[in-house]
């Protein structure tokens, strides 16, 4: 029988000391928190939790097939986009539909390989969508597709709000249910968020993020699990942007960075994206008949071809060689602005292959960008992250049980916890948001060496020396150490202090880890 230190089933020690932790407490806790303690555990054990999340018609759900690979989440309105739907790994592709009272029902996929748009049930008794296919990528992440949050279908909008801790579970149940609703809005939700904006970022986009920071980290937000995107970035106007140079890019690329600044401290970053461009590129839906057709119309005179790419409309309309509803086909996949960027790829190489347009086309879509994101803030660190989500969940459970000495028991094994060398990670991500939330306040340059070192695992980032030579970082990260060390001694006030030792102890490891990687 596997137990909870079989680090094999775990992101990594932390996350396979937070389960040794929950199996010590639950003989020492009532049934309603060890049954949440339980869901900790199979949670812990479980690839990360990402949620794409965002408002009505930002395109969640063709970032979600892009991400996936496949095109299997349905993007028109229909009851599954009412739900919320969890794409994970499976030896074998199904789709289960899981209701409010705990059944669960077997679907088939639609002709198109998608989740189908009519269920066949009542979507007032569903609890979420459950949706296994064989796609390598989730392997070690699961993709949360959610309902668009300020929809006018209220029970939508609230099983978002759920989701991402923003709204507490609503009473009900039978009592047939091992969670309690409270219990189970504690530990049901997901551990990363992946958040869509488009052009006009809101009050309640902020509100969200804070609260899905809160649910998961324990404390009022931080750049720790949570990353945004700004989708159709192709529908940026560069004249609305300054510096833009008539770029549409470069426009949607400074229009993301004013965004981060906009919503920081609450994201790592936002990264401009394409989304239909990407899900076309990544799920097949760019064909060879397509590139075929792009080549016809690359062969147009000048003129013609200047006209048609005026606007969608006369794209569509406009007589020429290429059949009408061809052009529209590109249309639906590329839009005009990946059509323009499929005719550039054309002009410098008109010998190009299907398969080296499909990946200009995935270039300009931005979606490596975003991978490379997801890799360095969520994969990277999925051990901690997925450690202080549990943390934040186990305390939940405890403060709702309302039995002080149990809260008191809880509270003291994390504080054990929390003090061993290994889970200086944690210590790291606790400093990370209560610095970045504002709730500890620094000098402005000490606050960003604060939110360099923990919000990256790459020791050059950390460092903030990338590109430079190795043989720098180690004598830079031990001078680093000495100073937050003094720092905290003589410089600072208390509340400063404790994140200036925290600091100091993370520049030693870094030391301690280039050291040891040089003398092997």
């Amino acid at each position: 029988m596997s137990t909870a230190t079989d680090q094999q089933r775990f992101a990594g020690p932390l996350s396979a000391a937070v389960a040794d932790l929950c199996q010590r407490l639950r003989p020492q806790v009532c049934e309603r928190t060890a049954a949440g303690f339980r869901e900790v555990l199979r949670r812990l054990s479980a690839p990360l939790q990402v949620a794409v999340a965002g408002r009505i018609k930002s395109g969640k759900s063709t970032l979600v097939n892009a991400l996936i690979g496949r095109r299997v989440a349905p993007t028109d309105v229909g009851e599954c986009t009412r739900l919320v739907t969890r794409f994970q790994y499976g030896t074998v592709d199904r789709v289960e539909v899981v209701f409010t009272d705990g059944r669960k029902q077997v679907l088939p996929f639609d002709a198109h390989g998608m989740i189908p748009a009519d269920l066949g049930v009542a979507v007032d008794e569903v609890s979420h969508l459950e949706a296994y296919l064989t796609n390598a990528v989730l392997r070690d992440l699961t993709v949360i597709d959610t309902p668009g949050l300020g929809s006018l279908d209220a029970a939508s909008v609230a099983r978002t709000e759920q989701l991402l801790g923003a709204a507490r579970a609503e009473e009900s149940g039978d009592g047939d249910d091992e969670l309690d609703p409270v219990s189970r809005n504690a530990v049901a939700g997901a551990e990363a968020v992946l958040y869509v904006v488009t052009q006009a970022v809101r009050s309640d986009d902020h509100q969200v993020l804070a609260a899905f920071t809160a649910a998961t980290a324990s404390r009022e937000a931080g750049p720790v699990n949570a990353i945004a995107v700004l989708n159709k970035a192709d529908t940026v106007a560069p004249e609305s942007v300054e510096g833009s140079d008539g770029d549409v890019w470069r426009a949607a690329t400074l229009l993301a960075e004013k965004q981060a600044l906009t919503l920081k401290p609450r994201v790592a970053d936002v990264l401009p994206v394409i989304g239909l461009l990407a899900e076309t590129a990544e799920t097949g839906g760019f064909t060879s008949a397509d590139a075929d057709a792009l080549r016809q119309l690359a062969a147009l005179d000048e003129d013609t071809r200047e006209m048609m790419l005026i606007s969608a409309d006369l794209f569509a309309t406009w007589e020429c060689a290429v059949p009408a509803g061809t052009r529209a086909r590109l249309l639906e996949r590329l839009d005009l602005h990946g059509v323009r960027q499929a005719l550039a790829a054309i002009d410098e190489d008109p010998q190009i292959t299907a398969g080296a347009l499909r990946r200009r086309l995935l270039d300009a879509s931005g979606l490596d960008g975003v991978w490379s994101r997801l890799d360095a803030v969520f994969r990277a660190r999925a051990d901690g992250i997925k450690a202080a989500a549990a943390l934040a969940s186990v305390t939940a459970l405890a403060h709702a049980s309302g039995d002080p000495g149990e809260r008191q028991r809880v509270h003291d094994a994390i504080e054990v916890l929390l003090a061993k060398p290994e889970a200086h990670q944690l210590r790291l991500l606790e400093a990370l948001t209560l610095v970045a939330a504002g709730a500890v306040v620094m000098p402005e340059d000490l606050a960003e060496e604060v939110l360099r070192v923990g919000s990256s695992a790459d020791a050059g980032e950390q460092l903030g020396l990338p590109g430079r030579p190795p043989h720098e970082w180690e004598a830079y990260a031990l001078e680093r150490a000495g100073w937050w060390r003094s720092f905290a001694a003589f410089g600072a006030t208390p509340a400063q202090s404790r994140i200036a030792h925290v600091v100091h102890r993370a520049y030693f490891l870094i030391w301690q880890q280039l050291r040891g990687r040089g003398a092997s």
